[in-house]
């Protein structure tokens, strides 16, 4: 909370006035005491994500400054007034730390195509390997041209480990600065059952040279089989047994009659990812259902362990595309001046045929369609869009594991799923066997992991500690 004094030494107007002590409960979280009169510009963020809020808001301090610190990411992203928010980062949204960055942990992604990204190989690269189950002779130069077939493993691992090199940082992943290794399973038409088991081969047979952590698989099976003799659930047991956690998206067949879990997410030692929709919002309360899988799996397990947001979220378009494209003329058509609009059209022709038809029409009309074809195809900017699905879910729980290990490097796989599991937020909106234990709380998880870590430091601090004299003997 800002002083009086500090706001006079700082010479900034305050975001927030907090003079006036209250005795009702915080608007925003309503659990803690209502401390703060948000000033108009923090209000009016508040709003656009706690719309049904009464005319007079009243927060606590610790959600004031989670909003003071969305303020900030807005102005990054150039929207300083609050009327039309862009979407906001998923560390933001889940409220993690930005200290622990997943630094010296190496996540392997087992996926379906990959491409070497700038979000992953600037300034650093920090792809360890990258390998193709399916042919004998990949290599990394492979990944180094975006192909068709390379979006979807480039979109989780971004997502998860990202940078944010072209976002200015605005949209890193939580797990920032691990390191990753790309095993292709398939590609984005197909993924066989078996190649699956393939790639957990690989991961087992190279886990030492990497000290590989953590594996996300954000693809499926073929098909629901039994975890007792189904090979890709043998290969999440065996790398668990390694000392690997395996996180796995649960799929999106919530809509459909049996909503089946596939594997590897049907195995009993994954941690099994659902999704649910945020809104894009700060707001813990309002969440909706998303259409994620769950069990029980055909062995009666209960899946998914924990849920994490699967809309709304950033990833990079891959570059040369027809998306691409036509994502890098919206961004500047929407930086143009009236004046030149039709001079970029017919810079860029051939690009989006309704703007090549739209290029006579007025101004206004013009900068409508662009503001339509925008919204239309998820585009975030010239280098980004929102998508969904739990395939996003899971690499965001991987992230936060890797956060944990990096904290407290001691942890095992069945420890950090008992850790997420514990630390994970029931929600009134889903309902139980949608969410498992819960919505993943990445603050909490890391506190109890930096917790057991102090614990055992402690431990191995009076195991070193020289016998009393009169224990030594004679």
């Amino acid at each position: 909370m800002l002083a009086r004094g500090d706001v006079a030494r700082s010479g900034a107007r305050s975001l927030v006035n907090s003079t006036e002590r209250m005795t009702e409960l915080c608007s925003i979280c309503l659990a803690a005491r209502a401390t703060v009169h948000p000033a108009p510009e923090l209000e009016s963020l508040i709003r656009i994500n706690l719309p049904w809020l009464e005319a007079r808001t009243r927060c606590c301090a610790s959600c004031a400054r989670r909003f003071r610190r969305a303020l900030s990411y807005f102005r990054a992203a150039g929207m300083t007034d609050g009327s039309s928010p862009p979407i906001l980062p998923t560390g933001l949204r889940l409220g993690a730390s930005s200290r622990y960055r997943g630094r010296g942990v190496t996540i392997a992604f087992l996926d379906a195509g990959f491409y070497a990204h700038p979000d992953l190989v600037t300034p650093r690269d920090r792809i360890r390997e990258y390998v193709d189950v399916t042919r004998n002779d990949s290599r990394r130069a492979d990944i180094d041209e975006p192909l068709d077939t390379g979006w979807h493993g480039m979109m989780t691992s971004v997502a998860a480990c990202g940078n944010g090199a072209l976002s200015q940082g605005l949209y890193r992943g939580i797990a920032s600065e691990a390191e990753v290794v790309l095993v292709q399973c398939g590609t984005a038409k197909r993924v066989v059952h078996n190649d699956i088991r393939r790639g957990f081969d690989w991961i087992l047979k190279n886990r030492n040279r990497h000290d590989i952590r953590i594996v996300n698989v954000s693809v499926g099976g073929d098909y629901e089989a039994s975890y007792l003799d189904d090979p890709v659930c043998e290969g999440v047991e065996a790398a668990t047994d390694a000392g690997i956690l395996v996180c796995a998206a649960v799929g999106n067949a919530g809509h459909s009659p049996r909503h089946p879990v596939i594997p590897p997410a049907s195995s009993p030692s994954a941690l099994s990812v659902g999704g649910f929709n945020d809104r894009n919002r700060l707001s813990r309360f309002g969440v909706t259902p998303y259409q994620s899988s769950y069990g029980p799996t055909i062995d009666g397990l209960q899946k998914p362990e924990l849920v994490a947001p699967s809309i709304w979220l950033a990833a990079p378009l891959l570059p040369g595309t027809e998306t691409a494209q036509q994502a890098g003329l919206y961004s500047l058509l929407l930086q143009t001046g009236d004046a030149r609009l039709a001079e970029v059209l017919a810079d860029h022709p051939g690009i989006d045929e309704a703007l090549d038809n739209a290029a006579g029409l007025a101004p206004p009309l013009i900068r409508q369609l662009v503001a339509a074809k925008y919204h239309d195809q998820n585009v975030i900017s010239e280098s980004y869009k929102h998508v969904d699905g739990t395939s996003f879910s899971s690499p965001i729980v991987a992230s936060i594991a890797a956060q944990m290990i990096e904290a407290n490097p001691s942890l095992k796989p069945l420890e950090i799923k008992a850790v997420l599991t514990r630390t994970a937020r029931r929600v009134d909106e889903l309902k139980p066997e949608q969410q498992g234990f819960g919505v993943v709380d990445p603050r909490a998880a890391l506190f109890t992991a930096l917790l057991e870590s102090r614990k055992e430091r402690r431990v191995r601090r009076r195991g070193r500690r020289r016998p009393a004299l009169s224990d030594q003997g004679s």
